[in-house]
C-alpha cells in the first residue's frame, strides 16, 4: 500500500505543480508562494442515537434509527484533493462501548458470515473500531451504529498530505441514549445455586456469594449514591431456619448493600433445614436510596434451595415436597410464597400443571409471585411438578385462598402504613416519639409501646427494629420497649435525642418501614446509650 500512497503522490504533485504554473505550490496561483494546507471536515446527520437495548442490526433510512450516516470531506486551496483508495482513516476514538462503524457499501470484504439459526450462514455487515476510505471528489460516507451502553463517542478521522506527509483531522461525538437513574429492574444471581444445611455429610457448600444487578428504564447500570440502594431480606421458605446475610453488618436477615457499577454484593449461609431460602430483594426508584425508607419500590424474589443431596452421595433421597401451606392472598396486594423441596440432587425446577388464581405465576425456581385479580374470591387448586437435577420428577398440588374485601376496590387499597401520630408524610424525616424521663426507682423498661398498621391484610403484623440503639427493643407482635441504662443510679436516658432507626412491618404481603427516633424530657442532649 505504500507503493500505492507513494505513486499518488508523485502524481498528486505534479498535478499540482502544473495547476500552479512555473513551479508554484498548490493553491497558490503564482510561483513562489506558500502551499495551500489540506483542510478536513467531518459530520453526521444525527449526533444524537438511541441506546440500542434489543440488538438492532445496522441500516439506513428512516426506519434505521440506531444508525447515522457520517460524512468526511478534505479540500485543498478550496478544491477537493485528489481521489484515490484508502485516503481516509477513521475510527471511534472513545466510547467504543456505546457503537461501531460500519461500510454498509455491500462489498462482500466488509461482511461477515454468522448462523442462520438453521444450520447454515448468512452475510451481514461486519462492525469496524477503524476504517478506511477512498476519495472521491474529495470525500467519503460511512456508517455509525449505536450500542446498547450508554455514553458518548468520538469518531475521528484523517487524511495524510502527500506533499509533507502532515496529517489533518477531525472529529464529532456522537451522544448514545442517556442514563434515567430510575431503578427499572433488579436481577439477582447466586455464585452456588444450591446449599446444603449446615453440618451437611456430604460436603455441600453452605454459603453462596450472591450478586445483584440493578438497571434503569434504558437498561444501564444503576450505582449507590449517598447510600445504600439495596434491601435484602429473609422472609420465608422451609430452608430459612437460621439462614443470614452476610456482608458488611454482619450476619443478619435484612442487610442494605450498595452497588458499584450496578452491582451489589452479599453472601447467603444455609440454616439447619433442608427446604428453600426465600429472598426478597428491593429498591427505591424514588431516590435510590432504601436507608431512609421506601417510597417507590422494585421488588424481586430469589429462591435459594436446600439440599444435601450430591450425585456422589452413596445413596441419594427421593424428592419430596415441604411445607406447602401457602398463605391466603388478597386481590391487589402483592404475594410471594417459595415452594420447597429436599433430597434428590438440587437445584430444582419447578412448572405449574395449571390452576393459578389470575395475577399469579411459577417461576422454575418455586416461587409463586404476583398480584392476584380474580373476579370470584375463593379457594384454588394450584398443581405443580418439580424436577431434579437428575431428572428425577414428583406433581403436587396446593390451595390458594384468594380474599376480597367487600365494597372496597381492592386495586385502590392504601399501602401499609405503621400508624405513628405526629409524623409527617415525609419519610426522609425521622418521627419523634416523645417520652417523659424516667423516675426512680429506675425500672428496667421504662417505656413500652403497642404499634399497629393499616393498611392491606388482616390479623397481626410482624415487626422488628433496625440499626436499632442497644436500649431499645421490638417484640415481633410490634410492642416497642425502652431499657433504662442503669436500674439502681441515675440513667444515662434523661434529657436526650437518640440517633434515627427505623421500625419495619409486614403484613399482607407488603413491607413497610418508617424512620424514627425518641426524645426523651428535654432532647436537649444526646443519648449515650
Amino acid at each position: 500500500m505504500n507503493k500505492v500512497l507513494n505513486g499518488m503522490a508523485l502524481l498528486a504533485l505534479a498535478g499540482l505543480s502544473a495547476c500552479g504554473g512555473g513551479g508554484g505550490s498548490s493553491g497558490s496561483g503564482s510561483g513562489g508562494g506558500a502551499a495551500a494546507e489540506y483542510e478536513i471536515t467531518l459530520r453526521a446527520d444525527k449526533v444524537v442515537l438511541p441506546v440500542n437495548v434489543a440488538g438492532v442490526g445496522p441500516g439506513k433510512g428512516v426506519y434505521s434509527p440506531y444508525t447515522t450516516v457520517l460524512y468526511v470531506q478534505a479540500t485543498v486551496a478550496g478544491q477537493p484533493i485528489p481521489g484515490g483508495v484508502d485516503i481516509f482513516g477513521c475510527n471511534v476514538s472513545g466510547g467504543l462501548n456505546s457503537g461501531s462503524l460500519y461500510y454498509l457499501d455491500g462489498n462482500p470484504d466488509h461482511e461477515i458470515q454468522v448462523d442462520d439459526g438453521q444450520g447454515g450462514k448468512i452475510s451481514v455487515p461486519g462492525a469496524y473500531r477503524s476504517i478506511t476510505l477512498g476519495s472521491n471528489a474529495g470525500g467519503n460516507s460511512f456508517h455509525f451504529h449505536a450500542g446498547n451502553q450508554v455514553g458518548t463517542s468520538r469518531v475521528t478521522c484523517a487524511v495524510t498530505d502527500p506533499r509533507d506527509k502532515q496529517q489533518k483531522s477531525a472529529s464529532i461525538d456522537i451522544t448514545v441514549g442517556g442514563p434515567t437513574g430510575k431503578v427499572a429492574s433488579i436481577e439477582a444471581i447466586a455464585a452456588y445455586k444450591s446449599l446444603g444445611s449446615q453440618g451437611n455429610l456430604n460436603n455441600v457448600p453452605t454459603a453462596s456469594a450472591i450478586q445483584v444487578q440493578v438497571r434503569d428504564d434504558s437498561n444501564q447500570p444503576v450505582s449507590a449514591g449517598g447510600g445504600a440502594n439495596l434491601q435484602v431480606g429473609i422472609v420465608s421458605g422451609a430452608g430459612s431456619l437460621g439462614a443470614t446475610l452476610l456482608s458488611s453488618q454482619n450476619r443478619t436477615s435484612v442487610a442494605w448493600v450498595s452497588t458499584v457499577n450496578g452491582v451489589g454484593t452479599f453472601s447467603l449461609s444455609s440454616g439447619q433445614n433442608e427446604g428453600v431460602i426465600l429472598l426478597e430483594i428491593k429498591a427505591d426508584r424514588f431516590d435510590n436510596d432504601v436507608t431512609n425508607g421506601l417510597q417507590d419500590p422494585v421488588v424481586s424474589y430469589l429462591a435459594v434451595p436446600v439440599s444435601n443431596g450430591a450425585v456422589t452421595a452413596p445413596t441419594i433421597d427421593p424428592v419430596v415436597l415441604v411445607d406447602v401451606a401457602t398463605p391466603d392472598a388478597a386481590n391487589g396486594i402483592p404475594y410471594a410464597y417459595a415452594l420447597s423441596a429436599k433430597g434428590g440432587v438440587a437445584p430444582y425446577t419447578w412448572v405449574s400443571l395449571g390452576g393459578l388464581p389470575n395475577g399469579l405465576s411459577l417461576s422454575s425456581s418455586g416461587v409463586i409471585s404476583g398480584t392476584p385479580s380474580v373476579t370470584l374470591p375463593g379457594a384454588y387448586n394450584v398443581s405443580f411438578r418439580v424436577t431434579d437435577n437428575r431428572g428425577t420428577s414428583l406433581t403436587g398440588n396446593a390451595t390458594i385462598k384468594v380474599d376480597v374485601t367487600p365494597g372496597i376496590d381492592p386495586l385502590l387499597q392504601p399501602p401499609l402504613a405503621i400508624n405513628l401520630s405526629g409524623c409527617g408524610s415525609d419519610v426522609n424525616a425521622a418521627c419523634a416519639i416523645t417520652i417523659a424521663n424516667p423516675t426512680a426507682p429506675f425500672p428496667e423498661f421504662f417505656y413500652q409501646r403497642v404499634l399497629s398498621v393499616s393498611g392491606p391484610g388482616t390479623g397481626l403484623a410482624s415487626w422488628a427494629v433496625i440499626q436499632n440503639p442497644s436500649w431499645v427493643t421490638m417484640d415481633p407482635l410490634g410492642i416497642l420497649f425502652v431499657r433504662s441504662s442503669d436500674a439502681t443510679t441515675s440513667p444515662a436516658l434523661m434529657d436526650c435525642t437518640s440517633d434515627a432507626f427505623f421500625i419495619r412491618a409486614t403484613r399482607g404481603g407488603q413491607t413497610t418501614m418508617r424512620k424514627v427516633k425518641f426524645v426523651i424530657g428535654s432532647g436537649a442532649g444526646v443519648c449515650k446509650f
